[in-house]
């Protein structure tokens, strides 16, 4: 548990006055490379000794993947009972993301569960539940990267909701800003743009298009060989979210777009310069969206290839990650792959064909997605 020691470090600099980004901690030196505001989130771990913090972490990550599964299936429109909510959850502990959160101690579990859970929340008479979109600016405020749900937002016509969420991450900012304000300075002139301190691009752990980029050029810096894709990934997307009907015009029984969010997610992880393999958690809802459209053979298929682990079985010590041949590149990046091949075929498409998408009878009835 890594980064829990990590987290717990960061609530120690906050706790006691110390340099926030000065430090580095575990036989990896690994330093702090969140905004201040998550700091100040993590100065509770400092009040339980290690061996119980890890325990905390262990149990509330495995509750955290079973509210994960639960809000996926809220948002796919899938029922699940009890029984097998909690037999869905066993297996889906064993998904490299979700194990690696957990060996880890990460909070990428967290942060899908604070995003899906805004995203998919029911309106009200007043046509907007209240404060919707501000979990997922304060998402944003913890992590950067969930910053991305916020331009979904916006893309998909949800301008009330996206404006909510820029509030919520501003407040991140400002409360930061107002405890912690030399480590907010520093945070956003400098350590924001370090990108290489949270780690080494090239190596296998990342699987964003860098990573991949970077491993098959044989390069550490790709340079314009992974800008262009990345944003050209970026803007199909974008291009693809626009021609989605606004989700305002949703039922209170679907109160999100299961493929929009999903595209964003992926999208997300893709452009990310770093991807670290636990990141991928989110899929956990890919699944549910598979099971839910009736492709029992697909969801099959992406649960083993999230479960195979095969870059951890491939020769990555040194730099040995950029030398692997041709054969073993696909090895080496299965989820970025596997990524652009559902993007394209799977969540694609959907906006051009007439109609909406019809779940199977197991699905609720209600659950039609526009």
């Amino acid at each position: 548990m890594a980064d829990t020691l990590v987290y717990r470090a960061e609530g120690e600099a906050v706790a006691s006055g110390g340099d926030l980004y000065g430090f580095t901690v575990t036989e990896w030196e690994l330093p702090a490379t969140y905004p201040p505001f998550a700091a100040l989130l993590f100065v509770p771990t400092t009040w339980l000794p290690v061996p119980a913090l890890k325990l905390t972490f262990l149990l509330g990550n495995t509750a955290l993947c079973a509210l994960l599964l639960h809000l996926s299936c809220r948002l796919t429109g899938l029922r699940l009972r009890a029984p097998h909510l909690c037999a869905a959850t066993a297996l889906a502990l064993w998904l490299e993301p979700v194990f690696q959160t957990i060996v880890f101690g990460q909070i990428n579990l967290a942060l899908a569960c604070l995003i899906l859970w805004d995203l998919t929340r029911t309106r009200t008479r007043r046509r907007y539940a209240p404060g919707k979109g501000f979990a997922v600016g304060v998402a944003a405020g913890i992590k950067l990267t969930p910053a991305v749900f916020i331009a979904y937002l916006f893309l998909t016509g949800r301008v009330r909701e996206a404006t909510t969420a820029l509030a919520g991450f501003a407040s991140t900012v400002l409360l930061g800003a107002l405890v912690l304000p030399g480590a907010s300075a520093d945070f956003w002139t400098r350590r924001v743009f370090e990108t290489g301190r949270v780690g080494k691009a090239w190596i296998v752990d990342n699987q964003s298009l860098q990573g991949l980029i970077a491993r098959v050029t044989h390069t550490a810096d790709p340079g314009l060989a992974w800008a262009l894709p990345t944003a050209a990934t970026a803007t199909a997307a974008a291009l693809l979210l626009t021609r989605r009907p606004p989700t305002a015009t949703a039922t209170a029984t679907t109160p999100a777009d299961p493929h929009g969010v999903l595209l964003a997610a992926l999208t997300t992880l893709l452009i990310s310069p770093i991807s670290w393999s636990h990141h991928w958690v989110w899929c956990v809802p890919l699944l549910a969206l598979l099971v839910a459209e009736g492709r029992p053979r697909l969801a099959a298929a992406v649960a083993v290839l999230f479960t195979a682990r095969t870059f951890w079985l491939l020769p990555h010590q040194g730099d040995l990650d950029l030398r692997l041949p041709w054969w073993q590149q696909p090895l080496a990046s299965p989820y970025p792959l596997l990524a652009l091949a559902l993007a394209a075929f799977v969540l694609l498409p959907l906006p051009l064909r007439g109609g909406a998408p019809q779940l199977p009878a197991s699905s609720s009835s209600a659950s039609t997605m526009r």
